[in-house]
C-alpha cells in the first residue's frame, strides 16, 4: 500500500468516529499507523490493518482484551469505540480499521541502538517493565474470553511447528549450510525442553508476544505497555525472554534481566524451572525473529544477517550450556 493511498483510506476511516480527523503517518510496517485527534483534546492511534495478517475475529478479540485490561486499571491503549458502538470499522475496499488512545511516554529504546544511561537505571526501568508484565499476566487470568475469541497461538507448535507463526526459520535462504543445521538442531532442544517444562505445569496464557523497546513507552517511572498486533496463547515466560532479545549486547545485560526478574516477581512468583528456562525462551525469540523476516525482508537486506548473526550466537551459547546473564 504505498502513502497515498494509507492517507486517502486513513481519512475514510476517521469518518466512522465522532470527531477523529487529522490523520498523520506515523509507521507502515505490519499495520499503516496515524496519528489523529480525538474529541476533548485527546490524542489516538488510528490503524489500518494489514490484509492476510490478522483475522477479523482475530482483531476484535486484541481490541476487546486492550479495552478490558484497560477497565481493570491495567497502563495499555484504549480501543476508541466507532460511532456505532463497535471495537472496529470496515472501509469500502474491506479493510479494518481501529482506533487506540495514544499512551503518554517515549519508547524504552530502539532496537540496535545502545541504551544511555547507567546500569543500575537500566535495571530500575527493567523492574518497571517486569511489573507490567507480571500485571497483564494477573489481569488476562481473571478475564472471561468470550467464546468467538480468537488470538494465534505462540506454543510449542506455533513457534516450532513444521508451519511456525512466523516462518520456518531453520530453513531460511539467507543462511549458509552449517547456519541452517544449527537452527535445526536449536530447534529440536528448544522443543525438547519446552515439552518438558509444559509437562511440568509451565504458566501459560494470554500474552503480549512482542514486547520489545519500542512497544514499551516510558512516562516517568511508569511502563506502558502498546502495540498488542502480535498478542496471543503462549508461554508466559516468552513475554520475558523477548524483552531480553534486544538486550544481549548490552553491557549491562546481567542488570537488566535481574530487574526485570525481580520486578516481575514482585507481582507473580518464578519457580526455580522458570528461572532455568529463562535462556532458552530469549534463544526461542531471537530463532523466531529470523522467521519473522522470511515474507518481510529480501534475502539481500542487511537486517536479515543481523537476525541471523544473533540468533547463531544465541543458539551457540545455549547448546553449549554458556549463561547469557547473571540473575544477581
Amino acid at each position: 500500500m504505498r502513502t497515498e493511498e494509507a492517507q486517502t483510506l486513513a481519512r475514510e476511516a476517521a469518518t466512522h468516529w465522532g470527531g477523529c480527523d487529522h490523520p498523520q503517518l506515523i509507521s507502515h510496517r505490519e499495520n499503516a499507523v496515524f496519528a489523529v485527534s480525538l474529541p476533548q483534546m485527546r490524542q489516538g492511534i488510528l490503524r489500518i490493518h494489514r490484509r492476510g495478517y490478522q483475522t477479523e475475529d482475530a482483531i476484535r478479540s486484541e481490541l476487546w482484551w486492550m479495552e478490558a485490561l484497560a477497565g481493570a486499571g491495567l497502563s495499555v491503549p484504549r480501543p476508541e469505540r466507532t460511532t456505532d458502538d463497535a471495537l472496529l470499522a470496515h472501509l469500502d475496499d474491506g479493510r479494518v480499521v481501529s482506533v487506540l488512545s495514544r499512551m503518554p511516554g517515549e519508547a524504552l529504546g530502539e532496537g540496535g541502538r545502545p541504551f544511555e544511561g547507567d546500569c543500575d537505571s537500566q535495571m530500575r526501568r527493567y523492574a518497571s517493565v517486569g511489573r507490567a508484565i507480571a500485571q497483564l499476566h494477573v489481569a488476562s487470568d481473571r478475564l472471561t474470553l468470550p467464546p468467538w475469541f480468537s488470538r494465534p497461538h505462540w506454543d510449542i507448535d506455533g513457534v516450532l511447528g513444521t508451519t511456525p507463526f512466523w516462518g520456518r526459520f531453520w530453513d531460511h535462504p539467507a543462511a549458509s549450510e552449517d547456519e541452517a543445521l544449527l537452527l535445526s538442531e536449536a530447534r529440536r532442544y528448544a522443543r525438547e525442553r519446552l515439552s518438558d517444562y509444559a509437562a511440568g505445569g509451565a504458566d501459560q496464557g494470554l500474552i503480549h508476544a512482542d514486547l520489545l523497546r519500542e512497544n514499551i513507552l516510558f512516562d516517568g517511572h511508569l511502563a506502558h505497555l502498546i502495540d498488542f498486533d502480535d498478542s496471543g496463547f503462549g508461554f508466559r515466560l516468552y513475554d520475558l525472554g523477548t524483552a531480553l532479545s534486544q538486550n544481549l549486547e548490552e553491557p549491562a545485560l546481567s542488570k537488566i534481566a535481574t530487574g526485570l526478574v525481580e520486578g516481575y516477581a514482585t507481582v507473580r512468583s518464578l519457580t526455580p524451572d522458570d528461572h532455568a528456562m529463562l535462556p532458552v525462551f530469549v534463544m526461542l525469540r531471537t530463532l523466531a525473529s529470523v522467521g519473522w523476516t522470511m515474507p518481510r525482508l529480501a534475502v539481500g537486506d542487511p537486517r536479515v544477517r543481523i537476525y541471523l548473526n544473533r540468533a547463531v550466537r544465541t543458539a551457540h551459547a545455549v547448546l553449549e550450556g554458556q549463561p547469557l546473564f547473571h540473575i544477581e
